[in-house]
């Protein structure tokens, strides 16, 4: 191909890192196409990953430009000290990503000081999860951090909607003339007083104390977050785990917490003190049975009119189909609100049986997929007794919108 006079040397540079080493004699026919040092040491860092003669994890060197990343951990250092410098925190994640998967580059997180390198992020904590029987001693405080991190960085955004989400719709602006120290709304109180602060004391002194009434101060809601911790399911479990971990903390709820694969384990003492170690016990990986989870939720179902069952599940059922439909059938027909959420994930983009999903749609419970930025609108929505359906579709109309834009 002949150069092309208009083509800039920018978009030639551009094209000669995405597609690596063997493009260089094409492209320059184009045009310049040489790296400066910088970009040398870019296209280094790509090839580790991405070029097909660059090693894996069993420490091949392939050529002198792409020797890979083998065992050494300072070699593992500096290629992630690269990645981090040269790239964006989204691409860092991605690249990341292929290194564990493309690769097998697993001791990126066997190594103290190179989990220490990485780019905490949520994928990155499904992954430690579902090698924590794996992880060294010597590496787990150090996982624990990176894992901790990415739980704090997700209540950040999620908790302070989810509260105000509750509270909204549990009404809680009716008041009670009996005073209970326990009940004070403080939001309240302060805001019917801002006028009566005194300067000259530093402090406002209230006319009247707000309190709830006792109804409504604790335990309105039983709220029943059933998590499916098969491995395609990691990305949903970090989100619901830490979710689980907010509605814990508010005590209009009462909650309970729950994974599954073949086996359910009960996490509901765990959220309450440390959604970092729910998360580590959780066992990613492994069959599914929904329906022996859900016989196992029925139990704390004792006011069906106010309870909201969340059962997080790409629907794959290995265990009694027939029977797990009945059981939800009979859940909504008590007055359960069900939401079968297919993914609570960044894309909001599941895989699922479709069959299935189908099949309980029918029965008045609506399957989607959610991105974690639109649970607090859902929660809201089925505290308040919306139509279900109703809020599914314009999540699920919300997220295409987004899809299109990007």
């Amino acid at each position: 191909m002949s150069a092309n006079p208009s083509t800039l040397p920018e978009q030639l540079t551009r094209w000669r890192l995405i597609l690596g080493r063997d493009s260089q004699e094409h492209l320059q026919q184009m045009g310049s196409c040489d790296l400066n040092a910088d970009e040398q040491l870019m296209d280094e860092a790509l090839a580790a990953i991405y070029d097909e003669s660059a090693g894996g994890e069993d420490g091949a060197s392939g050529s002198a430009k792409s020797a890979g990343l083998g065992y050494s951990s300072p070699k593992l250092a500096k290629w992630l000290g690269d990645v981090r410098t040269y790239f964006q925190e989204d691409v860092v994640s991605v690249i990341q990503h292929d290194a564990i998967e493309r690769k097998g580059l697993k001791q990126l997180l066997f190594e103290p000081e190179t989990l220490k390198s990485v780019q905490p992020n949520i994928q990155l904590v499904g992954t430690l999860i579902s090698l924590s029987g794996q992880i060294p001693e010597r590496t787990k405080e150090t996982a624990r951090i990176v894992v901790r991190a990415v739980v704090e960085q997700i209540k950040a955004l999620l908790e302070q909607k989810i509260r105000q989400a509750v509270t909204g719709a549990l009404n809680r602006n009716a008041h009670s003339p009996i005073p209970h120290a326990p009940s004070i709304d403080w939001k309240w109180t302060i805001g019917r007083n801002l006028k009566n602060y005194n300067k000259q004391l530093g402090k406002l002194i209230p006319e009247r104390v707000y309190f709830f009434s006792r109804a409504q101060r604790t335990n309105n809601w039983t709220v029943i977050v059933d998590m499916d911790q098969s491995g395609s399911m990691a990305d949903s479990v970090v989100y619901g785990a830490v979710v689980g971990s907010i509605f814990a903390s508010l005590p209009a709820l009462d909650t309970r917490v729950v994974a599954f694969d073949t086996e359910v384990v009960d996490l509901t003492e765990k959220c309450g003190s440390d959604p970092v170690d729910m998360l580590f016990g959780v066992q990613l990986g492994g069959g599914t049975d929904i329906n022996k989870s859900v016989a196992y939720c029925e139990q704390f179902i004792s006011d069906p009119g106010q309870t909201l069952f969340i059962l997080l599940t790409d629907l794959f059922e290995g265990g009694n189909q027939a029977q797990l439909v009945r059981r939800l059938g009979e859940m909504v027909a008590s007055g359960v609100r069900v939401l079968c959420l297919l993914a609570l994930s960044d894309s909001g983009v599941p895989m699922y049986d479709e069959n299935l999903a189908r099949t309980l749609s029918k029965l008045g419970i609506p399957c989607f997929g959610c991105t974690p930025n639109k649970l607090p609108e859902l929660v809201e929505g089925a505290l308040r007794g919306g139509d279900l359906q109703a809020l599914a579709s314009r999540v699920r109309s919300d997220t295409h919108a987004k899809e299109q834009k990007y």
